[in-house]
């Protein structure tokens, strides 16, 4: 199973830089980095809702679910 991250796609729909978004939603820099590359082991709803309402965006938009056969 995977997470797939597509914060980058919902920045760029919205034209926003990471490092004004790490601003707006008051979370640094490295952190939202790692969040948009994937490199997380959880996302708190707070910094879920954060980006939700900077990106003007579902949860669904940011976070998506493919399963991998193994």
């Amino acid at each position: 199973m995977a997470i797939i991250v597509n914060l980058d796609v919902e920045m760029a729909k919205n034209k926003i830089s990471l490092k004004d978004l790490a601003a707006r939603i008051d979370i640094s820099v490295t952190n939202l980095s790692l969040l948009k590359t994937g490199k997380v082991k959880g996302i708190r709803f707070e910094t879920l809702e954060a980006l939700c309402r900077e990106l003007n965006c579902k949860p669904g938009d940011i976070l998506d679910y493919s399963a991998r056969e193994e």
